[in-house]
């Protein structure tokens, strides 16, 4: 990608610390993605039957209908309430909070949170600025009653927006105030846009004040945080964020060297990764923090708790000229 661009895959890596992404087969949907990752997800939690289903996504398969209805008939799910939440890079966090709030009112004893997005697929390909970043992928979780003590006990959330800002990161088109034709939308935008400098601004003051209020709740000092599983956005933005907050680098969750910003999928999948790379162990604290579209942000805590994780999903051999399909 890099020699087309006009760019080198270091100056791609020493920016952004992204050497290798995953994009969707031709075909493969944010739905298929969103599906696959249920699946596992249940089997994992050994969980047959849900109440609903929340789907945190940018890119849905169609603006109407949404996404999430066809995931849970996919997964067998008939009759379950079911809705997609776009709340961009942040939507993991927020599904978290709507799902806790979902069985805390009573409205569901179970619910399976998906987060999915094949955002290459509103990523201009011509576009050196934000090409490079982006990855296809999707992560799951199934979610239960408990008790605030409990390890694996949700913390409280830190969840804020500002829409001034709305234009820093956006798509012009396919919205009902721009159709989704190069004529109606403003400069011919059918894709991805972003301002860098603004955005990685706004993403590191958001995200270390909202982790801030998030472990002052839960009654954490700063010191006390095992690991910290910040949205995949950038790495310099990552670590910005860890020394804003006194937290040592080496505890701050990366994957993005192997997949990309994956969108709402990030955390979930760096979670994922953290685990099986040894990095996450049960009692550990770990603070979730999230930035994106919106503007939007998000934080929550957590002490990790001792469950089953789904293995890796095995890596098909990409075609010729194509980069691998995310691993679910």
């Amino acid at each position: 990608m890099g020699a087309r661009l006009g760019v080198t895959d270091d100056w791609i890596a020493q920016r952004t610390g992204i050497r290798r992404r995953r994009v969707a087969a031709p075909g493969v949907s944010t739905g298929d993605l969103a599906a696959e990752a249920g699946r596992r997800a249940l089997e994992a939690a050994s969980v047959t039957q849900v109440q609903a289903v929340v789907l945190a996504t940018t890119t849905p398969d169609h603006i109407v209908p949404g996404s999430a209805p066809w995931v849970a008939a996919r997964l067998g799910l008939d009759g379950v309430a079911a809705f997609d939440l776009n709340s961009g890079c942040s939507g993991f966090v927020y599904g978290l909070a709507v799902a806790h709030g979902l069985i805390s009112a009573g409205v569901a004893e179970h619910v399976l949170l998906i987060s999915a997005d094949t955002i290459t697929r509103v990523a201009d390909p011509d576009d050196a600025q934000t090409a490079p970043l982006f990855g296809d992928g999707a992560g799951a979780v199934v979610l239960r009653p408990g008790t605030p003590g409990e390890s694996g006990a949700l913390g409280p959330f830190d969840l804020g927006s500002d829409g001034t800002h709305g234009s820093v990161v956006h798509i012009a088109a396919g919205g009902s105030r721009h159709r989704a034709d190069h004529h109606a939308a403003p400069g011919g935008a059918p894709f991805l846009t972003m301002s860098g400098r603004d955005l990685f601004r706004h993403a590191v003051q958001r995200m270390v004040a909202s982790s801030r209020r998030a472990a002052e709740q839960a009654g954490w000092a700063l010191t006390e945080i095992d690991a910290v599983a910040p949205h995949q956005a950038n790495e310099r933005i990552s670590a910005d964020v860890a020394r804003r907050l006194g937290v040592p680098e080496q505890r701050v969750l990366s994957d993005i060297a192997d997949v990309g910003n994956t969108a709402a999928a990030s955390i979930p999948l760096v979670l994922h990764h953290a685990v099986h790379a040894g990095a996450l162990k049960p009692g550990m604290r770990v603070l979730l923090t999230s930035f994106g579209a919106g503007l939007a942000w998000a934080s929550t805590t957590l002490t990790w708790p001792d469950i089953p994780v789904p293995a890796p999903a095995p890596e098909p051999a990409p075609p010729a000229g194509a980069s691998p399909s995310p691993a679910g």
